[in-house]
């Protein structure tokens, strides 16, 4: 997605994008570091390529918050089976990702809420990105 709204001369949003990227992956990290320390092991698996083109901004911030709350489901659902195995650290660690999740939709929500408000307007468009440019790293 950042790559894309790069492409489109939109750096707030390319911008926004990639620290939200960044983010995903320290938490990605988070959870890769609990497994190890709980004596699992992590076994990596190939993914698929990740889409590469969108119609508009508004499409991308649809997906992401679609995609946000997938993930959101699917802490819930380890959770529930947390809490199933009666792994109480598990079930603790994981509340951290329950409370992030609440912060990660209402964000992007957020952004697609006003895409939706400004509509086909190019000078609204040129508005939300510098606005969310400004988001610190």
């Amino acid at each position: 997605m950042a790559a894309q709204l790069s492409s489109m001369n939109l750096n707030g949003f390319a911008h926004w994008m990639k620290i939200q990227a960044g983010e995903e992956t320290k938490h990605g990290m988070k959870i890769y570091e609990h497994l190890n320390a709980r004596n699992g092991r992590v076994v990596l698996q190939q993914i698929d390529a990740p889409q590469s083109n969108w119609k508009s901004p508004k499409e991308m911030f649809q997906d992401a918050y679609q995609h946000e709350q997938k993930v959101t489901e699917s802490i819930y659902n380890i959770v529930e089976l947390a809490l199933t195995e009666k792994d109480r650290a598990t079930e603790a660690f994981l509340q951290w990702f329950v409370n992030e999740q609440v912060e990660e939709e209402a964000s992007t929500n957020e952004i697609l809420q006003k895409l939706q408000m400004i509509g086909d307007s190019p000078q609204g468009l040129v508005m939300l990105d510098a606005e969310v440019g400004k988001r610190p790293a």
